[in-house]
């Protein structure tokens, strides 16, 4: 039977043991064999399954259907049926080399449920025909009674039915502070992770023993509910590729219309149909930037690798981009804000408080740290309790360290700890330790240690001054401890109530895991940023509100999970609309979820942070799904984009910062790309346009050198341009903001293009009226114009190249001035000019290639007559750049520039400082 089908009416794991034991019809002593195969074969393994993953063969032929591919393959049919079966094939290899860097581009692992299936153990300790057996884990079924103890990872969801443990749930609460788990818990409604008596599979066991009976397995357990949210739905193409794959269809609508327009006007002017098709492809492969995908995918990978070094692993190249255009960050609380590490901060002894950096010379608080030490169980490998580890710290730090190995062959008798009376204790030597909750282990002490060393009585003020104590810890989001006492001699006690009883209270120990020191910092460059930043986590409310506060983030609102539950989809984008930052208190994985996806339907670009498994699905579905590195599981890291190697909001704030320096940089480039499709295409529409008196002026071999040799590396060095000032001061840009938009087109098109195509005409006119010629005149093989043709389209092709160079400085900056920036910053893009200049000489000075190209050797004459045009095209636009700054300039502004400059950049007659004195 499918394993869907039999568990599709699923028992009330919260019944008390008769009615659950009937339901599954089991006993306390288990399955018998031959029934615990039956039911194997019945429900299925034990395990984690995924959905079918999409195969690579038809992830590469999606490349083949993008339509810049499309129109290259149009252009390389063309090429076939005129006649130039050598420029199809250099068509055809340009389209496997973009499909070849688009699939590598999206390729991913997806291993996510591989991933949660690791949470699984290999065996199980399980009640068989009423005797213990290990069996291997995935044969668990509804009904085993499975063994729990410490230092065990729980294999399925179970309901206690004797026992009390501590079990650390951060893999599906994402919280520290592990939880007490009980058979005879008492029954409050609430989440199901919240049921004292339930624990669940993937989580793992700290302390205590217990029995209990299995109700789920695989996928209908909690962890393979989640294991179902990660692989909802699709990944959803990341901003910059819906706006690449926008510009495509633009640049290859304009292209088919440029064709289809002007192809007419060639035949009608009487050109042959080979070479109104030869006109076609040229004006074809002039309006497509073939080289555009490539330095698009290449620069997000050097982008992937500044990110790496700064403690950013991102996943999917188009991330990075996305990171910039970030508006909201939902960040997890605990190892992400914090540290990860309980810390004990403060000690309430008898008469004061001490913080615990000021304890190491006081001999009570030694002597507190040193009982609170003994008293654990922590240290020797397994699964360990974050709370337990922080006592053992603390006895360190204070100067008095209890090694684990040394303390368990010391003990005498281990009282383990009870949720029902949330304390434990120890007989260490002649001494009971005992630590737990105020409540429970003041009522067993008769006095409390003084100053002086002396034992006094406990009055009703001493009574009163620990709950304000533990109150105002509480407020304050700290776990408080009470430590007690008592020498018992040589004698051991015969039950734990002889042994609890007449203790002396040592005093109170308040912990915490507090946050890292540079969030705050990181907070307020968000804010400066205009970024939002909600705070989700399963940990109480007032605890994750206190910890915001003391890193900078002012909402005190808190929401619950059960408040997200109970809102309507409309209720919750209200709730998420304004400007408020929340707490989100008590979260569950569909609530998290919720919110993503409430976040992004309001238009919002979403990063979303998490490290335990919980925080999977949300995390697969945000914008950006951030994990981390060191403390977060294999499971959050597989489904996240991004991986923080150093656990550090901070570094979230410094890739945002990379990915707006990234997005800025990718206009640069693609300005830099765009303004050479002038230039290229204006020779194509003057031969068509005079009917064949003009020769064309440009080959397409030509110009599929241009973009994919001489370009292509100064593109890349734009690429790795440093931000300009005032990137994080800005708000973040609208999500309909495309990297292509009219200002942009305006300036590649209008500006640059133009003054580049007028350059290039003007030289390739030049070489021909030089040599004699007049329109209509031959031009042909055999002619004796033909050389000085050669030399013209050489000119051509070298002025544009020459044109490229001035196009690369003035992109460099889209407000500032070439010179705040400094000619020589930017050292790549020196090497990728001289590369670009090396790869044109080449081209018309190396016989093999000018036969190939086209190509002839320019005189001395016509390259002195190329040096004026890169100072040109990049006079033009820096003036252009000026004029912007003026118009945007504060009239303030302008009016106190003479006094800059004559105080040598200082502002004078303004003070910033208090009594007018600098």
């Amino acid at each position: 039977m499918d394993q869907a089908l039999a568990q599709s009416e699923p028992v009330n794991e919260r019944l008390p043991p008769p009615e659950l034991f009937r339901d599954l019809r089991t006993t306390t002593t288990g399955l018998g064999t031959r029934e615990a195969t039956r039911r194997l074969a019945m429900y299925g393994p034990n395990e984690l399954t995924r959905r079918t993953r999409p195969r690579w063969p038809g992830q590469l032929l999606a490349q083949f259907t993008q339509p810049l591919a499309l129109l290259l393959m149009l252009a390389a049919v063309l090429a076939w049926l005129g006649g130039t079966p050598s420029l199809a094939v250099a068509v055809v290899a340009v389209i496997l080399l973009n499909a070849a860097f688009a699939f590598v581009q999206e390729v991913q692992a997806e291993r996510a449920v591989e991933a949660l299936a690791a949470y699984l153990p290999a065996t199980a300790r399980v009640l068989r025909d009423n005797d213990p057996a290990e069996v291997p884990a995935r044969e668990l079924v509804p009904g085993d009674v499975v063994i729990v103890g410490e230092g065990d990872r729980i294999c399925a969801d179970a309901r206690l039915i004797d026992g009390s443990l501590t079990v650390d749930m951060s893999a599906l609460n994402g919280e520290s502070v592990p939880v007490n788990r009980s058979a005879d818990a008492e029954a409050v409604a609430g989440p199901l992770l919240e049921a004292g008596e339930l624990v669940f599979s993937g989580t793992a066991c700290v302390a205590g023993q217990a029995h209990a009976v299995v109700t789920r397995t695989g996928m209908h357990t909690e962890i393979g509910r989640i294991a179902a949210l990660s692989q909802r739905g699709r990944t959803e193409p990341s901003p910059l590729e819906r706006q690449v794959r926008r510009a495509t269809w633009i640049i290859a609508a304009v292209a088919v219309v440029a064709g289809a327009a002007f192809l007419p006007i060639g035949v009608f002017a009487g050109l042959g149909w080979a070479a109104a098709i030869s006109f076609a492809i040229g004006l074809l492969v002039a309006n497509v930037p073939e080289g555009l995908l490539p330095t698009i995918t290449l620069a997000l990978a050097a982008g992937v690798r500044d990110l790496a070094r700064g403690g950013a692993v991102v996943k999917r190249l188009s991330a990075v981009e996305t990171l910039g255009s970030t508006t909201v960050i939902c960040t997890d609380k605990t190892g992400t804000l914090t540290r990860n590490r309980m810390q004990v901060t403060r000690l309430w002894l008898h008469g004061s408080e001490i913080a615990v950096p000021d304890a190491a010379g006081d001999t009570r608080a030694r002597r507190l740290a040193h009982t609170a030490a003994l008293c654990t169980t922590a240290g020797n490998g397994g699964a360990q309790d974050p709370t337990e580890v922080a006592l053992l710290r603390l006895a360190e730090t204070l100067g008095d360290p209890v090694r684990p190995q040394e303390r368990d062959r010391d003990r005498r008798a281990l009282y383990s700890f009870d949720a029902r009376l949330k304390r434990m204790a120890t007989l260490d030597g002649n001494e009971i330790h005992v630590k737990g909750a105020l409540e429970s282990v003041l009522p067993l002490c008769t006095g409390v240690l003084a100053s002086s060393g002396a034992v006094v009585a406990l009055t009703p003020p001493i009574e009163a001054d620990l709950a304000a104590t533990v109150d105002r810890y509480a407020a304050a989001g700290l776990r408080v401890l009470a430590m007690a006492h008592r020498d018992v001699g040589p004698q051991v006690p015969t039950s734990r109530d002889e042994a609890e009883t007449g203790l002396t209270l040592l005093g109170l120990v308040a912990m915490a895991d507090p946050p890292r020191p540079e969030v705050a910092d990181a907070v307020a460059a968000a804010h400066r940023a205009g970024i939002r930043i909600h705070v989700i986590t399963g940990d109480y409310g007032p605890t994750a509100a206190e910890i915001a506060r003391q890193v900078g983030l002012p909402g005190r609102r808190i929401v619950t999970g059960a408040e997200v539950e109970r809102l309507s989809d409309a209720g919750l984008d209200r709730l998420l609309a304004g400007n408020e930052e929340i707490v989100f208190a008590r979260s569950s994985p569909e609530g998290k979820l919720r919110i993503c996806e409430a976040l992004r339907a309001g238009g919002q670009i979403v990063a979303m942070t998490g490290d335990g498994v919980n925080d999977a699905p949300a995390l697969r579905h945000a914008d950006i799904g951030v994990a981390m590195g060191r403390s977060g599981t294999d499971v959050a890291r597989e489904a996240a984009t991004m991986v923080l190697t150093d656990d550090n909001f901070a570094t979230i704030v410094r890739a945002v910062d990379s990915g707006r320096r990234v997005f800025d940089n990718l206009r640069k480039f693609v300005l830099y790309i765009f303004a050479h499709a002038v230039p290229e295409v204006v020779p194509f529409l003057i031969f068509a346009l005079s009917g064949g008196a003009v020769p064309l002026p440009l080959t397409v071999l030509q110009i599929l050198a241009i973009d994919l040799g001489t370009e292509t590396v100064p593109a890349l060095a734009l690429g790795r341009e440093q931000a300009e000032p005032g990137t994080m001061d800005r708000p973040p840009r609208s999500a309909r903001a495309g990297v292509i938009d009219r200002r942009l087109l305006l300036r590649a098109w209008g500006l640059l293009g133009v003054v580049s195509a007028v350059l290039v005409m003007a030289g390739f006119f030049g070489v021909l009226w030089h040599a004699g010629w007049r329109p209509g005149d031959p031009v042909g093989a055999g002619s004796p114009l033909h050389h000085a043709y050669l030399q013209a389209t050489t000119m051509t092709f070298a002025g544009i190249v020459a044109c490229q160079v001035g196009t690369a400085f003035a992109a460099r900056t889209e407000h500032a001035s070439l010179r705040s920036i400094g000619l020589w910053t930017n050292k790549l893009l020196l090497a990728g000019i001289a590369f670009e200049l090396v790869f044109a000489a080449a081209l018309i000075y190396l016989p093999p290639l000018q036969a190939v190209f086209g190509t002839a050797a320019l005189t001395a004459g016509q390259l002195v007559a190329l040096l004026p045009m890169p100072l040109a095209v990049w006079g033009v636009d820096e003036l252009y750049r000026w004029r912007q700054r003026r118009a945007t300039e504060d009239p303030p502004d302008r009016a106190l520039r003479p006094c800059r400059a004559r105080a040598g950049g200082e502002t004078l007659g303004v003070s910033t400082t208090h009594g007018g004195q600098r």
